[in-house]
């Protein structure tokens, strides 16, 4: 059945909102520890993973970056071998190339020990610190003076993860309908009733994975208080290497953090299709999708721009700001950057690429939510933050919120 067809049920058991990587992994966990209940998904656009799913780099990170003990370290640890074994059994291409952080001259080795001691800590496989003769066997045109080099990092297509999830869905019952935006959220004793412009939905219990409008809806619920963290959009854009350029990567080549900035910076990654992008950079959106440097709302920017939270990130970051906003702006700049990691890149073997928006959640004191923030209460389940690795850790975040959904609901 064509799912543009599908229309929402008057009643269900559980009702996600959004139909990106997190709410159909949630859709299948519960379904697959609760096969009796009434499940269904409503999404905003025609299309599944519409967004920050259908837009990333697609990266299967081995947990590298995360604070030892968060919900990142272990969820991405864990939903890493769930995805792995997931796509093995379903026949979604995965491949393991590797990664290597690579630390560019002596001042940035206690960055990469400090990186070292996280990893560690979190149980990457296979972790290995590598000098400059190891870094040329394993990257051979990539600068620098010492790497780590984790091997089990990985890559697929999460658009087509977010599909085979979303036909064993449907296989079990469940009913995807697109085009179905929520317009508001009344709690009832016993649940909610969710409106959208195809009908209304009561449901028992309501989980939103909404993404780039998770705010907004958690305002339609009553759970969006003057303290709340508020999305604020980041764009990021790549470029792709041209044919005779992409053999300068074998795998994915990546910065040492710099814990002063809130982004990563530019990078490189080889894709499943074997392309190469670079980049990304990060710079405001002007439209919660906005792609493209033309997308303007002024609602959502005037929103940004009024947060007091924003404001605040803004003045501590400012100079980091400009020099995104100038190699957003310049190709030139762009590849200067690019050419610190791989010398033998030309400024003409950069092509533009496509471009993702980052649904980052944003505190009002000015501080970026670095964790997954999953939290709710009376039926109603928000993922107020879920940037990276959530497509990795899609399976065990999945697998959180449906305990929590099941908790509520109580036994069979």
């Amino acid at each position: 059945m064509d799912l543009h067809l599908e229309a929402p049920p008057e009643q269900v058991d559980v009702l996600v909102i959004g139909a990106g990587i997190v709410g159909l992994a949630t859709t299948l966990r519960l379904q697959e520890a609760r096969p009796d209940l009434r499940v269904a998904v409503i999404e905003r656009e025609d299309r599944i993973a519409a967004h920050q799913t259908g837009h990333n780099s697609g990266v299967v990170h081995a947990g590298l970056y995360y604070a030892p003990g968060s919900s990142k370290a272990l969820l991405c640890r864990e939903g890493k071998g769930r995805l792995e074994r997931y796509c093995e059994e379903r026949g979604v291409p995965i491949e393991h190339p590797g990664k290597l952080v690579v630390a560019l001259d002596d001042t940035e080795l206690p960055r990469l020990a400090a990186l070292l001691e996280r990893a560690t800590a979190n149980g990457v496989d296979g972790l290995e610190e590598v000098g400059p003769d190891r870094m040329r066997e394993i990257e051979p045109h990539v600068a620098g003076v010492r790497a780590l080099w984790s091997p089990r990092t990985g890559i697929v297509d999460f658009g087509r993860v977010a599909d085979a999830y979303a036909r064993d869905i449907r296989e079990r019952g469940a009913v995807i309908a697109l085009s179905c935006p929520a317009t508001a959220i009344d709690r009832r004793s016993g649940g909610a009733i969710v409106a959208t412009p195809r009908g209304e939905v009561r449901a028992r219990a309501v989980v939103v994975c909404a993404g780039l409008w998770a705010d907004r809806v958690a305002g339609m619920s009553g759970d969006q208080t003057r303290d709340a963290p508020r999305i604020v959009p980041f764009r990021g854009d790549y470029y792709r290497l041209t044919p005779d350029a992409a053999g300068l990567v074998r795998g994915l080549v990546y910065p040492v953090p710099d814990p002063r900035f809130p982004f990563l910076g530019v990078h490189f990654t080889r894709r499943i299709d074997g392309e190469v992008w670079a980049g990304p950079n990060a710079v405001l959106a002007f439209r919660r999708d906005g792609y493209r440097r033309r997308d303007v709302s002024i609602r959502d920017l005037a929103g940004t721009l009024a947060y007091p939270g924003f404001l605040r990130l803004g003045r501590r970051y400012w100079r980091t700001g400009l020099a995104e906003m100038w190699r957003d702006a310049s190709r030139s700049a762009f590849a200067r950057e690019l050419r610190r990691y791989l010398p033998d890149l030309r400024e003409d073997q950069l092509r533009f690429g496509p471009s993702g928006v980052r649904a980052q959640a944003l505190q009002r004191d000015g501080t970026l939510m670095d964790d997954f923030d999953l939290a709710g209460r009376d039926g109603v389940l928000h993922v107020r933050n879920a940037p990276s690795p959530a497509a990795t850790s899609s399976l065990a975040i999945g697998d959180r919120l449906a305990t929590r959904v099941l908790d509520w609901l109580g036994p069979a």
